[in-house]
């Protein structure tokens, strides 16, 4: 099963692999939205980025307005990059209606294996060390897969907002 690690350079060519294979869509997971892989097949670039990510855990850290601290988690399993789990350390309006305290996903390739179940259940006490004794988790009303993950973990559903079915987890 995969595991959370810290972003680290050392998953550099697995990470380009794996990114590549979400081409079209939203990252936010990973701290980034539409990711330059091109740019960030260079490792300067690669490093750069994590570093960007490690330093966004921070609170005074730069970040664009309205955004809050996150701890970006990159999800592992033999040595490969499988997927992303970002923690944001408080909730904006935004979060609080659909983003949540925690977005992840999975590469495609690596999918219905049971990583993203592990990876939120690890999550969890990562959430509590930040002070977060409650973390919301959304997904898409139609998300099926992501649906199963948060409530195998424990979510409890709240409601649906603007299409986001929205559920609680405590994370003692």
């Amino acid at each position: 099963m995969g595991v959370l690690v810290t972003p680290d350079v050392r998953y550099h060519a697995s990470w380009i692999v794996g990114t590549a294979e979400f081409a079209g869509q939203h990252l936010d997971g990973a701290g980034v939205e539409h990711p330059d892989v091109p740019a960030l097949m260079h490792p300067e670039a690669f490093a750069a980025l994590v570093a960007r990510l490690r330093a966004d855990a921070l609170e005074e850290s730069p970040r664009p307005e309205g955004w809050v601290p996150a701890t970006a988690l990159w999800i592992v399993h033999d040595d490969e990059f499988v997927g992303f789990l970002q923690i944001r350390h408080r909730l904006t309006p935004f979060l609080l209606e659909e983003g949540g305290h925690i977005g992840y996903s999975i590469r495609p390739s690596a999918r219905r294996r049971g990583h993203a179940t592990e990876a939120l259940r690890a999550a969890l006490p990562i959430a509590r060390a930040l002070g977060i004794e409650r973390v919301l988790v959304t997904c898409d009303e139609d998300n099926i897969g992501s649906r199963t993950v948060i409530e195998r973990v424990g979510g409890v559903y709240e409601d649906s907002r603007n299409g986001k079915r929205r559920y609680w987890i405590d994370t003692a």
